[in-house]
Order: C-alpha cells, then structure tokens, then sequence
C-alpha cells in the first residue's frame, strides 16, 4: 500500500502539472483566468491535499472538507472538480481489500456509495458554489440526499461528465485519457504538454460540462472545431513551442468569451493523478519482487 505521504505529493504533482498545460480559457502558468491566479490553484492543491487523504474520513467527508480547506483559503472554487474526481481515486487505493486490485477497489467504492457520503458532498458543492448551479427537482444539493452518492450522480450524469466518471467507473479515464497522456508524453518528455494532449483530446470529442451548464450548447460546436484541430495539430508537432503561437490565440478567444472548459481541466487533473499512482504502484511492486 503507498504512504498517506506518497498519496499527498502524487495529488499535489497532478495538480502541479495541469498547471504547466496551456490550456485555452483556463488558469495556466501561461495565462491567469476568471479573477483566479495560478497561485490560488496551487495554494488549493496544498490545503486540500491532507483531507483528501485522510484515511479517518469516508469517502463524502473526504470531498467536503478538502472542498471547505479550499474554500478559507482562497474564497472561491478553484477545484471542486478536481477534489470530486480524485477522491475516489485515492481513497480506493487505501481502502483495497487483499487480493484486489486498485480498478476492482474503486468498482467496489463507487457501487457501494452512501446516502451519507452524498449529504457530505451535496453541502460541499454548495460550499463550492460552482457557476451554473441552479435549483433541481430530484436530489437538489441545497436539500438533504435522499439517494446514495453514486445514484445522486447518475441523475446528473447526462449534463454531467465528472458525475459520469461515477457512473461508469472512471472509463474516460482508464481507457482513453491514460493513454493519450502516455503517448504525448513518451513522444516529447513533457508532463504539461501531454497534459495538454489530454486536454484537447477530450475537448475535441466531449463537450464541456461547465460551458454547457453556463451557455448551453451556444460554442460547443465552434469549441469542438477549434479543438479537433488543436488536437491533431499536437500529434504533427515536433517542438511544444511551435504551437505556441495557435494556443496564445485560441486562449485569447476563448478569454474574451469567458469561455472556461473547467471540466476538462478537472479531468485532465484527474488522468494526471492516475498516471503518477500507477507508476508508484508499479514501483512498488517491482520492489516487492
């Protein structure tokens, strides 16, 4: 089993590394976005870190107070995504029965949610109070749950990437982020350029839940074009900064339409995670022998 240690620094380094990903609309070392600083995101990263890997708390308790740390330190929703993507994640790693792997830990999680875990998490999305949060007819965050997590997530799964990795066991994940991620960086070496693989990769094929939630399907279209080719254009790429030009571009457009793909960025923090876990749980194994 990884430390609590390893778990905080792999956390902390997936955030890092989105970090370093010029991500058109988002907060990057390249870029500040929405009134949010990369500072902010690096400061969440650290103070959400320890609740997150908290081994006394469930599952639910784990998302909400990683989300309250959050929230009194900067004072605005820098990664409620991220915290409810990761989450599962690391807390199936310490939680894995002998004999299981990490992926059959996380099936039995997400199959075996609460209706006290959804409580924690519906009181930290609206601590989170993320853009587009409105008001719903069944298993309103604003109201105690009447469901488990993983049935209040698949509710919203359809409008709802982040609620659908809960859905289907993190399968945009597992089966194609990973692996994006891997090729981009074994053919360049950089963490934040195969960050930004995943990024595009994801864009170009799925629309982004936050945008949807704010501006209905208005730019997914026009997102989804700019993407594609954004996407292939990495692929063709000998250098990361030939591209640099078309990604100041893209990110200016994006910014002056308040155009934020925090979804996507959420889940590229998320494969991110994934990536660095299986390597440590591979260092370990290899130890074991």
């Amino acid at each position: 089993m990884l430390s609590r240690q390893q778990l905080i620094q792999a956390y902390r380094q997936a955030c890092e590394i989105e970090l370093q990903a010029f991500k058109p609309g988002n907060v990057s070392i390249y870029s500040p976005a929405h009134d949010m600083t990369v500072d902010d995101f690096r400061l969440s990263a650290e103070v959400s870190s320890g609740p997150i890997t908290d081994p006394e708390f469930c599952l639910g308790e784990k998302i909400y107070y990683a989300v309250k740390a959050t929230r009194e330190a900067v004072a605005c929703n820098t990664n409620l995504g991220i915290v409810l993507l990761c989450a599962p994640l690391l807390h199936a790693l310490t939680n894995s029965k002998p004999g299981e792997s990490w992926r059959q830990a996380l099936d039995r999680i997400l199959e075996t949610t609460t209706q006290q875990d959804a409580d924690w998490v519906f009181e930290a999305i609206v601590l989170a109070a993320p853009a587009g949060l409105g008001d719903s007819e069944q298993h309103d965050v604003q109201e105690k749950a009447a469901v488990t997590l993983t049935e209040a997530m698949r509710f919203a799964a359809d409008k709802d990437r982040i609620a659908l990795q809960y859905v289907t066991h993190f399968k945009d994940i597992f089966d194609f982020a990973v692996l994006r991620y891997n090729r981009a960086f074994v053919l360049s070496g950089d963490s934040g350029w195969a960050a930004l693989a995943v990024f595009a990769a994801m864009l170009a094929r799925y629309p982004d839940s936050h945008i949807e939630r704010k501006y209905g399907k208005r730019y997914s279209e026009w997102i989804r074009v700019e993407m594609e080719s954004l996407d292939k254009a990495m692929q063709l790429a000998i250098e990361p900064e030939e591209l640099f030009p078309v990604l100041y571009g893209l990110d200016k457009a994006f910014k002056a339409q308040r155009i934020n793909p925090g979804t996507t960025a959420d889940m590229t923090v998320a494969t991110v995670l994934v990536v660095l876990l299986e390597q440590l749980i591979g260092q370990q194994r290899a130890g074991e022998l």
